[in-house]
Parts: structure tokens; C-alpha cells; sequence
């Protein structure tokens, strides 16, 4: 399959985002449909972790049963092995890093009483530093989604570039389903905000933005997939991904604790599991 159709095939798996994304802008969301969706992101994240830690297992795994099969070296497996933790470390703890970094950050700006010859803009946080709490981790969301739409992305580009046209389609449907219900992982935590302030409703532009940084790498992957592929690559990328995710659903479930609503998070974590596992059947159905 020629590079136009393929990079087709990758937009329409990865703008499929944009599906959920409208669901921030509403006025006045109720607690009961804020703690749903909260619930509903952290079921799809969950499933999302399973996903790519079970991708990015498999080259070592393969490796473990050759040599306990035929004694093969495990010199490439542990390999994998260190790309494996070093992805899950920096995507976990990096994260982590950056959010202390930049709230220390912010309170040594708040705190500074420097006479007139501080302009206001130096007294303020500036950037991504001064947006609110919820629009912070609904990026979080999104960068952690979009690096594990990044490896979906190899996966149809190398099909594609193989010719086989029948499993790049089966790919692209189920991606483009899963994609769907990232969409509400994402705004999430922007129902929540507009829950307790209707003015802190996100504009149609950082909606716009938050959906490319979570499906654009959908695109780009199909993009490099179809020029190339590398396993080790695809590894650093889904560990990476998992790293990130587990922040964001340790952060989720912070907020999903101080919710007296536990049904709903129960029913909602559950239902966000199943649509992750429905979606990904599709995916399965293709012999991938």
C-alpha cells in the first residue's frame, strides 16, 4: 500500500480522539456524571497499562522460552529487558519529577515581592505552569495516551507496508474505537473543574490541542512505520507510554477517592475495562 493511503488509514485510527473530547466543554457537569467519567478514564487507563506492558513484555518473554527451549543466549533479552525498566522508570518517575519540579517552581514565583522592577509577568507563573490543576493532568492524559498511540501507529504503517491490506484495515477499526473512548480519559479532569467552576471551561482550542498531542502520534507512527521498524524502538515507546499512564491513574484515583459516589466508580471503572477489552477484540480478531 502506497504512503497516501497508509497515512489515511492512520488519521482516521487516531482522529477518532476527537469523539469525546466536547464532552469539556459542558456547563455545570453533575457530580454523578463528573465521578463517571473520572471512573470511565481510570477503567480505559487501566486496560491501557495491561495493553502496552503485554506489547512490550513480549520480545522478552520470546527470548526467556528460547533459552529454556534450545539454551539461545539471553543476551538480547536482557536487553529488552533494561529498555523495558529504563521506559517504565522514566515515564513513571519522570513525570513525577516534573510535577515537583514545576509546583516548586510556581510557589517560588507566587512567593517573589520583588519591588516594581519585577514585571508582573515574572510574578506570575507563565506557560503550562500556570495553567489550572485539571488542565495540567488532562495533558498528562494525553501525553501519556498519544506515546502509546505512537507504537499503535507502527503497528498499521508496517502492515500497510508489508501489503497486508486486509490486517491494516482490521487495525485501523479497532484502533479507531479504542481511540474513541481515550477522548474521555482525557477531558475527565476538565468535567471535574467546570463541575466546581463554570468559567474554567476549556476553549474549542485547548480541546483541539489536547486531542492532537493524544492522536497526532497515531499519524507520525503509521508514518514511521511504514518507513521502518524496530522492536527495541517500539519497546522504549510502549514502556514509556505504560510509565506515564500509571501517573496519571494514581493521580485519577486520588481524585475519584474523595467522591462518596462509590458505585458509580466502581460501575465506571468496570464499564471503562470492558470497553478497552471489547475495543481491543478487533485488534485480536486480526492475529495480532
Amino acid at each position: 500500500m502506497g504512503i497516501g493511503k497508509t497515512l489515511l488509514l492512520g488519521f482516521i485510527a487516531g482522529a477518532t480522539i476527537l469523539i469525546g473530547m466536547p464532552l469539556g466543554r459542558m456547563r455545570r457537569p453533575s457530580e454523578a456524571l463528573r465521578v463517571t467519567l473520572n471512573a470511565l478514564a481510570i477503567g480505559v487507563l487501566i486496560f491501557l497499562v495491561w495493553d502496552v506492558l503485554s506489547a512490550a513484555w513480549e520480545p522478552i518473554d520470546e527470548g526467556l522460552a528460547a533459552h529454556h527451549e534450545s539454551g539461545a543466549g539471553l543476551g538480547s533479552t536482557l536487553g529488552y529487558g533494561l529498555l523495558f525498566a529504563g521506559g517504565l522508570t522514566v515515564g513513571l518517575l519522570g513525570l513525577q519529577q516534573y510535577e515537583a519540579w514545576m509546583g516548586r517552581r510556581v510557589r517560588r514565583i507566587r512567593q517573589s515581592t520583588g519591588p516594581g522592577a519585577m514585571a508582573s509577568q515574572e510574578l506570575h507563573p507563565r506557560g503550562i505552569a500556570a495553567w489550572s490543576p485539571g488542565r495540567q493532568l488532562a495533558l498528562l492524559i494525553a501525553v501519556g495516551i498519544g506515546l502509546h498511540n505512537f507504537a499503535e501507529g507502527l503497528a498499521i504503517g508496517q502492515a500497510a507496508a508489508s501489503g497486508e491490506i486486509a490486517l491494516a484495515t482490521l487495525l485501523v477499526i479497532g484502533f479507531a474505537l479504542h481511540n474513541a473512548t481515550e477522548g474521555f480519559g482525557i477531558v475527565a479532569p476538565l468535567a471535574a473543574e467546570a463541575e466546581v467552576d463554570s468559567s474554567a471551561r476549556p476553549s474549542w482550542g485547548l480541546l483541539l490541542l489536547l486531542a492532537t498531542i493524544g492522536g497526532g502520534p497515531t499519524f507520525v507512527g503509521t508514518a514511521v512505520g511504514h518507513s521502518f521498524t524496530s522492536e527495541p524502538v517500539s519497546v522504549v515507546f510502549l514502556t514509556l507510554a505504560a510509565g506515564s499512564i500509571l501517573y496519571v491513574v494514581i493521580q485519577l484515583l486520588a481524585i475519584a477517592g474523595r467522591s462518596p459516589r462509590r458505585d458509580l466508580i466502581y460501575v465506571g471503572v468496570l464499564i471503562g475495562l470492558l470497553a478497552g477489552f471489547l475495543t481491543d477484540a478487533i485488534v485480536t480478531a486480526a492475529g495480532v
